[in-house]
């Protein structure tokens, strides 16, 4: 239990809280002249000015929520706290005031452990104080206390969801970065490769030409200076302790293989334009994951689909990669999160110095778009 304790006590804040959005200013937008017909329509109200001049001066403490959470927790329930004093002990309070659990939700969401310790102590201390000078009975604090405690629930259950998914993504790019290092070791194996059968054939050849030795040198060098800053990228890449699979991938050459073979549905067509002989291993490789994982996704999710198509078109820069299928685009597909494989594409791309997004079309149908340079810059 204490080990629990304190590990809530030291709990971090949340990185990178949203800043204010337009929802927020919307939320402000109807609270306002929600309160101001509540002061104006609801005949038990009482203290009238002073309950909707109270309710107003809270609201903008909504804008504040996640950056500041303790402070405008704090300003909220003090001001509900002391208040009384100017109204003879009456609580100025109105139903409008319900917004007030947002900032309970948002403190135990976006506070760290000794922030949400604070506040509630804070909202205790409220509570307390309302009971000892009459303000409430002992069962309207036991009410308020549960509706305070479902808040708090919801605030820690929405923290902690964020978290597990963060950890999930984390572990999605760590594997890409693995398959992104294996591929580059097929390419530094490529280099190492060629200055081998380079050496051996400067060796073989010294004899009757002189100059041979020499100019396998100049390769070898060559060929040793792009594998060594092969070999630097790969560590860049390779970001944990456990060794990557080094089994060989697959390239641009096998791009073709993704074609459906038979009358299967959906079909599958490919279609590749320009020039991707001189395409470099760690481009080619990554070319065919991006493909491969959009036309495993379409075949997934797109309802109803009768046709995928994977077009490669190449020029002297970049490569583009399209795939488009002619399904139903489902409001998962629309609405819905981005999945781990399109994490993992746009992680692949944007290692790659290029770009990958996907999304449905207008009228029907969903299309993965990627486009890579061609020298396979790793960022």
């Amino acid at each position: 239990m204490y080990g629990l304790l304190r590990s809530a006590w030291n709990e971090p804040r949340p990185p990178d809280p949203p800043p204010r959005v337009w929802r927020d200013w919307a939320l402000v937008g109807v609270l306002v002249p929600i309160a101001v017909l509540e002061g104006a329509l609801r005949p038990d109200l009482p203290w009238r000015a002073v309950s909707v001049l109270v309710t107003l001066g809270l609201v903008p403490t909504l804008l504040w929520r996640r950056t500041r959470p303790l402070p405008m927790l704090a300003i909220a329930f003090g001001t509900t706290s002391l208040a009384p004093l100017l109204t003879g002990g009456e609580s100025p309070e109105t139903y409008t005031m319900v917004y007030l659990l947002v900032l309970v939700y948002a403190l135990f969401r976006w506070g760290s452990g000794r922030e949400a310790a604070a506040g509630l102590a804070i909202m205790l201390v409220a509570v307390l104080l309302s009971i000892v000078f009459d303000r409430i009975v002992l069962a309207d604090a036991v009410a308020a206390f549960a509706v305070m405690s479902s808040a708090i629930a919801l605030g820690v259950a929405s923290r902690y969801r964020a978290r597990a998914r963060m950890r999930e993504l984390d572990q999605v790019k760590l594997l890409e970065r693995e398959q992104l290092a294996r591929d580059l070791h097929d390419t530094v194996a490529h280099h190492v490769s060629a200055m081998a059968i380079r050496a051996q054939a400067g060796i073989a050849t010294s004899a009757s030409r002189p100059n041979a030795a020499t100019e396998a040198l100049h390769v070898i060098e060559a060929e040793a200076a792009r594998a060594l800053a092969e070999m630097r990228t790969m560590v860049r890449v390779l970001r944990q302790d456990q060794q990557a699979d080094l089994a060989p991938g697959r390239g641009v050459a096998d791009l073709e293989r993704l074609a459906s073979q038979g009358p299967s549905v959906p079909a599958v067509d490919v279609e590749i334009s320009g020039d991707l002989d001189d395409l470099p291993p760690l481009v080619g490789a990554a070319l065919y994951r991006l493909a491969q994982e959009s036309v495993t996704n379409a075949r997934r999710h797109a309802r109803h689909a009768t046709r995928i198509v994977v077009r490669v078109a190449a020029d002297d820069t970049s490569v583009r990669l399209r795939v488009s299928d002619d399904g139903d685009s489902s409001l998962l597909r629309q609405t819905g999160s981005p999945g781990y494989g399109l994490i993992g594409m746009i992680e692949r791309a944007d290692l790659l110095g290029g770009t990958c997004v996907a999304g449905p079309d207008p009228d029907r149908g969903w299309t993965v778009t990627a486009v890579l340079p061609r020298t396979g810059s790793v960022t």
